[in-house]
């Protein structure tokens, strides 16, 4: 017995030395006070990592807090918003579909949506399964999505003014991140397997992978217990928002998911499709997600080599010091997230925060893989807020410029009784401006919970502070004529859409 447990001791040494050989320094010695001093610079609330090596859990590691104000720690099974990571489980989705026979993804999307129509009937006709998901629509990145983000629109309306609006540059001659065509894909999955989207990446993703904790839906995410809070900057200071219902566009956003769970679909995914020893997801399918399909652009790192960056069914994928880097991001209100993988290094890095107010989601993900490939600390996270403190004073010397200009209480050229009324956008429909103490006030017909507070600066301008501060602050220039108000361009924070929105008055 004796001789017996010495030799299991020295296993357990000997694996324990192994372990330490493998695992770099600053995931040992260094990462909790990264995290720590991160969290506390970027006034992050809580946040999650996990680090897949070698099929097995290097790190799986809650930090901070789930709700600004509380002592509710962020464990490894707390569920944050992933966002866009979301879009691999979709893009997964619809591979498993042509994997059964059920579809091929160089249909045509009006195969299955017959009724489906964009603007240009030609595209109509062309526009296929693959070009829905990889952003080649020929759409400027977020165009359209002020219109459905956080709106009352259904799913199906969400497809139907998608289709009517005018892309900015021709079919597949650019690289353009459109939400909306991930909502096409969900309901084409719901017509080919019968079952919802939600239904189906649950049955056929989550519950093989035993991601147990994890949830389809907003709606759920809002319902569920252990979830972390969404969290953004409110005139400075780090603040709680309520949770957003996103379902309307859910295939491209909307899952919440743990480090936990998260970590089963890290294994899978960088051991062929493997999870537990049975073949939950065929590697042809993987194989497929991860076929470059646009060319998103050339790309610069700071200190290391990289060349492009190319992007597949939901997965991202650039050059890196040699190797192939598989990775996206995520960001809803509140949230952001970073997932990364290097098969060759059959490595897996998974980065969850609770405010979409930060970098440090990124700058923690290049450090931990820089370690791994052996590469020199490089402390991207001085690098990463030293710019987005620039921008953040850029930007809080501009906004205490136009509030000086509404301190001013310029008036404007004609009433403002004549700035009230209806508005029309040609595609999302109407806004109407009251006053409302003093005040014009914006409401929106799709977006009932949303309003805005405008405020004169001068050459029929209005400054636009929004009721959700994700919507930003802006500027609306009016267009007037002959002492009538006769449009007026609405703006929404470069977050949600970089596009200006003419609304033409009644």
């Amino acid at each position: 017995m004796k001789k017996l447990t010495s030799i299991l001791f020295l296993l357990i040494i000997s694996n324990l030395i192994v372990f330490a050989q493998q695992t770099p320094s600053f995931i040992t010695d260094s990462l909790d006070v990264y995290v720590n001093r991160g969290l506390q610079q970027w006034q992050i609330p809580g946040a999650a990592v996990l680090v897949v090596k070698d099929g097995k859990i290097v790190v799986a590691k809650g930090y901070g807090i789930k709700e600004l104000g509380t002592n509710d720690k962020v464990d490894e099974n707390t569920l944050f918003m992933i966002g866009s990571n979301t879009k691999a489980f979709t893009g997964t989705a619809l591979a498993l579909l042509e994997n059964d026979g059920k579809l091929k993804l160089e249909d045509k999307v009006v195969k299955y949506l017959p009724d489906f129509r964009m603007k240009d009937e030609w595209i109509t006709n062309h526009l296929n399964l693959l070009d829905i998901v990889s952003h080649r629509m020929g759409f400027e990145t977020f165009q359209g999505d002020f219109m459905y983000w956080t709106s009352d629109l259904t799913a199906d309306e969400v497809i139907e003014k998608f289709g009517m609006l005018t892309p900015k540059y021709d079919f597949r001659t650019k690289y353009g991140y459109t939400n909306a065509g991930y909502a096409v894909a969900g309901k084409i999955i719901e017509k080919v397997s019968g079952l919802s989207w939600a239904d189906f990446v649950r049955e056929k993703i989550f519950i093989p992978l035993e991601m147990k904790r994890t949830i389809p839906l907003s709606e759920e995410f809002i319902k569920a217990s252990n979830i972390a809070k969404p969290h953004t900057f409110v005139d400075g200071k780090m603040s709680l928002i309520p949770i957003q219902n996103i379902d309307n566009l859910a295939p491209c956003g909307s899952i919440g998911s743990s480090i936990n769970d998260l970590s089963h679909w890290i294994i899978a995914q960088l051991d062929s499709g493997k999870f537990n020893g049975e073949n939950v997801i065929p590697f042809s399918v993987i194989q497929k997600t991860r076929q470059p399909l646009s060319i998103e652009r050339r790309v610069r790192h700071p200190y290391n080599k990289t060349h492009f960056s190319l992007y597949g069914m939901g997965w991202g994928f650039q050059d890196y010091e040699g190797r192939e880097i598989i990775s996206h991001t995520g960001g809803v209100n509140g949230f952001v997230t970073s997932v990364t993988l290097v098969p060759e290094e059959k490595l897996g890095i998974v980065v969850l925060t609770n405010t979409d107010q930060n970098a440090f989601f990124q700058s923690l993900k290049w450090e931990i893989l820089d370690a791994f490939l052996g590469l020199p600390y490089r402390n991207y996270d001085a690098t990463f807020y030293s710019s987005f403190m620039k921008r953040q004073e850029a930007n809080t010397k501009w906004l205490n410029e136009v509030k000086d200009s509404v301190a001013m209480n310029i008036k404007p050229e004609i009433s403002l009784k004549e700035f009230e009324g209806k508005y029309k956008h040609e595609v999302y429909g109407y806004a109407e401006l009251k006053i409302v103490n003093n005040k014009l006030e914006l409401s929106l017909e799709h977006h009932s919970k949303l309003k805005g507070k405008l405020e004169y600066i001068g050459n029929n301008r209005f400054l636009c502070t929004y009721s959700d501060p994700t919507y930003g602050i802006k500027v609306f220039p009016f267009e007037i004529g002959n002492g009538k108000v006769k449009s007026f361009d609405l703006y929404v924070d470069d977050f949600i859409d970089y596009q200006p929105y003419r609304f033409v008055k009644e």
